[in-house]
C-alpha cells in the first residue's frame, strides 16, 4: 500500500490517502489478518467484485466494495486472500459528517456501504477510478470527488480541536480536556462524541494504544519502562489493554512482525 498526502484544500479534512495495485502486503500463504483500532474513519473502494468477508466477533460478514469502517475500540479478523486494486481515505475527526451527512458516532463500529450515502454514485465512481491505468490517476479523481463533496465543510468546534491537540500533547484527563475546551463535561461528551465517534475516554485510551504500537515496532523494548511512560498503572495493565484492543500480547504482536503497524497477519 502507498499513502500520500492529500491535496491542500482537503489536509484539514483528510489526513491521508492510499492506493494499493492489488498484491498482497503479506508473506505468501497469509490468508487473514488483524486489522487493528484507529479510531479514525476509514474510507475504502475496492475496484473489483471480488468478496471482502471480516469478522468483528458477531460472526463472518461480506463487505460491499464501498465501504466506510467507522471508528471502533476493538480489532477485527480480515479474509486477505484475495487483495484487489483500491483506493481510500483516512479522515480527520469530524470529516465524516460533512461526507456522509451524520455524526461520526452514527458510523462507530460498523462497515456501512457507501451507497448508503451516495447511491449511484459510487458504483460510477469505481468504475470511473477502475478504466485509469495507474494508481496517482486514480488517486488524482478520488481526491476530486472528495473535494467536491466536502467543498462547503465547516470547521470542527474550537473546544474539540482544541481537546484533540491537547491529547496529543500528552493531557490524559477528560476533565482537563473538558477545561480546556471552555465546555461544561456534559456538553463536551455529546459535541467530542458525534464529532470523533467515541467518547473522550475511550479515545484517551486509543490514543495511548497507538503510542503502545510505536514502541512495540522497536528493535529492543524494556515495557516496564513504556508503561510508566505512557501512564499505565504498570506492565500488567500495559498487556491488558494491548490485548483489549488488539487480541494479542505485545510478544505476540513482536513475533508477528507486521509491515504495516495496524494490519497484523494472522494465518
Amino acid at each position: 500500500m502507498s499513502s500520500f498526502l492529500p491535496p491542500p484544500a482537503l489536509r484539514s479534512l483528510v489526513s491521508c490517502l492510499w492506493s494499493t495495485d492489488g498484491r498482497s502486503r503479506h508473506a505468501v500463504g497469509t490468508t487473514r489478518e488483524r486489522v487493528l483500532p484507529t479510531g479514525l474513519v476509514h474510507v475504502v473502494l475496492r475496484l473489483d467484485d471480488a468478496p471482502l468477508r471480516i469478522d468483528d466477533g458477531r460472526g463472518e460478514e461480506t463487505l460491499s466494495p464501498a465501504i466506510v469502517g467507522g471508528p471502533r475500540m476493538a480489532s477485527y479478523g480480515k479474509d486477505v486472500r484475495h487483495p484487489v486494486a483500491s483506493v481510500g481515505a483516512v479522515l480527520r475527526p469530524g470529516a465524516a459528517a460533512h461526507l456522509f451527512g451524520l455524526p461520526t458516532c452514527e458510523l462507530a463500529a460498523r462497515h456501512t456501504p457507501i451507497e448508503v450515502f451516495w447511491g449511484r454514485d459510487v458504483h460510477l465512481l469505481r468504475e470511473e477510478l477502475g478504466e485509469l491505468k495507474t494508481q496517482q490517476a486514480r488517486l488524482e479523481a478520488f481526491a476530486a470527488e472528495l473535494s467536491r463533496r466536502m467543498a462547503n465543510a465547516g470547521a470542527v468546534h474550537p473546544g474539540i480541536v482544541s481537546a484533540l491537540i491537547a491529547v496529543e500533547q500528552g493531557v490524559d484527563r477528560v476533565a482537563t480536556l473538558a477545561d480546556g475546551a471552555g465546555l461544561g463535561p456534559r456538553r463536551f461528551r455529546r459535541l467530542f462524541q458525534e464529532t470523533v465517534g467515541l467518547t473522550p475516554k475511550g479515545w484517551l485510551r486509543l490514543r495511548r494504544f497507538q503510542r503502545t504500537l510505536a514502541f512495540a515496532c522497536r528493535d529492543h523494548v524494556d515495557w516496564a519502562s513504556v508503561a510508566i511512560d505512557l501512564g499505565f498503572a504498570d506492565q500488567a495493565h500495559l498487556v491488558r489493554e494491548f490485548r483489549a484492543f488488539s487480541g494479542i500480547t505485545p510478544g505476540d504482536y513482536r513475533r508477528r512482525a507486521p509491515a504495516d503497524p495496524n494490519h497484523v497477519p494472522a494465518s
